[in-house]
């Protein structure tokens, strides 16, 4: 396990100064180039392909994909050390001392037997850190840590949680089904007015009761 992890750590290092060298004055002109606007949707392309090829199981394609997923984080972290926001050791620290913190079942004393034991935990520690982030920056409401850019059901999703953890919830599924219906009748009753801004509205209601009755029986909406 530590030659693996020296080994890639080495190679990390490898391509942290590869793109540092294509950055650099005489480096690769399409890399100068760049800037966090025009490469951000290839984070995105590159992380569905690697959903691909897990749903293909693909494991070579996956061992590909991967590598080029992990040069996202070192493009994004290599402007920002130019402008001198952060650098990439900044973003390991980072998430090193996360994990070191909401697993305090592994580095620390606390108690947890069952996976369930472990969300309750990190769930804790996810709130304690957004409560002292919110109180450090004044944050508008809950909703404000909701990437404003994930696609449509996995935002409707992740808003959906939030609502049921502030009491916005059904108290059972039957509800949420009998929302269901009641959506679709409000759909119809739309469409026949022939305002199309009504239809997209109730269609928006219509998909966020889906994600909640999604929720509920633990399926990805996404999938």
């Amino acid at each position: 396990m530590e030659d693996r992890s020296e080994e890639a750590g080495r190679r990390f290092a490898e391509l942290v100064r590869v793109m540092t060298r294509l950055r650099a004055p005489g480096g690769c002109p399409w890399d100068r180039k760049q800037t966090f606007e025009t490469i951000k949707s290839y984070l995105l392309e590159e992380a569905y392909e690697v959903m691909d090829a897990i749903d293909l199981e693909d494991w070579p394609g996956l061992r590909a994909e991967l590598g080029d997923l992990l040069l996202q984080p070192v493009f994004f972290a290599e402007m920002a050390r130019e402008q001198g926001f952060f650098d990439i050791a900044d973003s390991l620290q980072a998430i090193n001392e996360k994990l070191v913190r909401r697993h305090p079942h592994v580095f620390a004393d606390a108690k947890a037997e069952t996976a369930e034991d472990v969300k309750v935990h990190w769930n804790a520690i996810k709130e304690q850190e957004k409560a002292e982030a919110a109180a450090s920056r004044s944050r508008r409401s809950s909703l404000d840590d909701v990437p404003r850019s994930l696609p449509a059901l996995m935002e409707a999703e992740k808003i959906s949680k939030k609502a049921a953890d502030f009491g916005f919830e059904w108290p059972e599924i039957d509800g949420v089904i009998a929302k269901l219906r009641e959506e679709v009748a409000e759909l119809a009753e739309a469409r026949q007015t022939g305002d199309n801004s009504h239809v997209r509205h109730e269609i928006g209601d219509l998909l966020f009761t889906l994600v909640n009755i999604a929720r509920f029986l633990k399926v990805d909406p996404e999938q």
